[in-house]
């Protein structure tokens, strides 16, 4: 009797399990495309000047380190109000929040048509990171609301893939619209942030209509589906809060967050002072016009989604961070410099995808280390601080590339320097020790 019960028992647990992996595979394909899609949106509108920068910086006088400033002044923005943004996600519902933000910095971005002087360009930029700053941490918060734990990081993993996404969209579609200069008197320029910034706007009304805060009232679910779903999500909610009073967390003494810290500082560094210079490097290269240096970004662009997918894969397989993350800067790094010194267009491009392979083959590495160091709610505070923290070089990479350029002939000074943060990168993750680790 009792082995009968034993048998029963574990056959109950296999048809729960089948029923709850199909059942995410549903709420997957249900939510993840559309959560992509404005992923891909709003990282468009964060590198969208990088493509407008080929005429507009010609048009109002703005000299490379005005540029640099300008497209970094994004990031100042973001770190200011990540916090805040945080704070209003929980009070006002994921929701909500996503889609009001949405409206909010679509509207800058087609504000950046009218842009007249460097200060309003500075203003801008600043803006629409203050407004996207809610965004992601946003997103991630929605996604507990429907994946239990064990599904999330997989949920986030394919909601990332908007990263090298949008670089290539941005790269096709910014080529066709820099092409509409003089229609209706406006210069492709000022196109371009018309008709990027506009379908953040318009899916910010779709956003509040379509998605739902949780599984409890959904209708494209059985009422099976529903009850198999709040409760599971339930149980670890109350878990998650029992974890949480039980321990005290104080992050900004843990020395490993900071180390972690200092780290994504310099790959973002390198990884935004390329995005948002990158086809003005291209058009360096050699009589290309502006169209042909925004349609040719796109090629890089593809080498970003191969890294960012076979580095990770690389990683989960072996259970190995620190040695991806070096072997991956210093292979962008190396990239950077031979471009910096080759006379060759064709050759310069090729180095751009190999350090565009490199610069994006750290993220999934990268994003696996503050779990070996880190459990619990100490995770969640780290991560938050490390995102915080490093995506300041986010404004670093961009100004300092101006900066040196407003200075040089050309860009061979400016990419070693991002190539020198890269190696910097790439030596802090081998300083982690692994035995440290509370695992890979």
């Amino acid at each position: 009797m009792s082995q009968s019960n034993e048998l029963s028992t574990a056959a109950d647990l296999a048809k729960d399990e089948a029923f709850g992996e199909r059942l995410i595979a549903k709420v997957s394909w249900r939510l993840i495309p559309f959560m992509l899609l404005l992923y891909v949106i709003a990282y468009l509108d964060r590198i969208n000047v990088s493509f407008a920068g080929l005429q507009m910086n010609k048009d109002l006088g703005f000299s490379d380190e005005i540029f640099g400033l300008g497209a970094g002044a994004f990031f100042i923005g973001y770190f200011l109000f990540g916090v805040p943004s945080n704070i209003m996600v929980a009070k006002l519902g994921a929701r909500r929040w996503i889609s009001l933000i949405m409206i909010v910095w679509g509207c800058m971005s087609v504000s950046m048509s009218l842009l007249q002087n460097v200060y309003c360009f500075y203003l801008l930029r600043f803006l629409l990171g203050a407004a996207e700053a809610g965004f992601f941490p946003g997103m991630i918060l929605y996604l507990t609301f429907w994946f239990p734990r064990k599904d999330h990081a997989r949920a986030v993993a394919r909601f990332m893939t908007a990263i090298p996404l949008a670089g290539v969209l941005g790269g096709l579609v910014s080529s066709r619209i820099l092409l509409m200069s003089g229609y209706m008197g406006l210069p492709g320029w000022k196109w371009l942030f018309i008709m990027t910034g506009t379908p953040a706007i318009i899916l910010g009304f779709v956003v509040f209509a379509f998605l739902l805060d949780g599984p409890e009232n959904c209708k494209w679910l059985s009422e099976e589906e529903r009850q198999w779903l709040s409760r599971k999500l339930a149980f670890e909610s109350l878990e998650k809060s029992s974890e949480n009073k039980s321990r005290k967390i104080n992050v900004f003494k843990n020395s490993k967050v900071w180390h972690l810290s200092i780290l994504y500082f310099c790959m973002a560094l390198g990884m935004y002072g390329f995005q948002l210079w990158l086809p003005q490097i291209i058009k360096s290269f050699d009589k290309i016009d502006d169209s042909g240096s925004a349609l040719l970004s796109a090629i890089p662009a593809v080498f970003q989604a191969v890294g960012m997918l076979t580095l990770a894969s690389s990683s989960d397989a072996r259970k190995e961070r620190r040695f991806h993350v070096f072997g991956s800067s210093i292979l962008a790094a190396a990239g950077l410099v031979l471009c910096g010194f080759s006379k060759d267009p064709v050759l310069s491009l090729a180095c751009l995808c190999l350090s565009a392979f490199g610069i994006w083959g750290t993220v999934g590495p990268f994003w696996a280390m503050p779990t070996s160091y880190l459990s619990g709610a100490e995770a969640a505070a780290g991560i938050g601080l490390i995102n915080s923290v490093g995506n300041l070089g986010g404004f670093a990479g961009p100004y300092i590339v101006g900066f040196i350029k407003t200075r040089a002939s050309d860009f061979l000074y400016s990419l070693i320097a991002l190539a020198a943060s890269l190696v910097v990168a790439a030596f802090l993750a081998l300083a982690l020790k692994k035995e440290d680790a509370k695992s890979g």
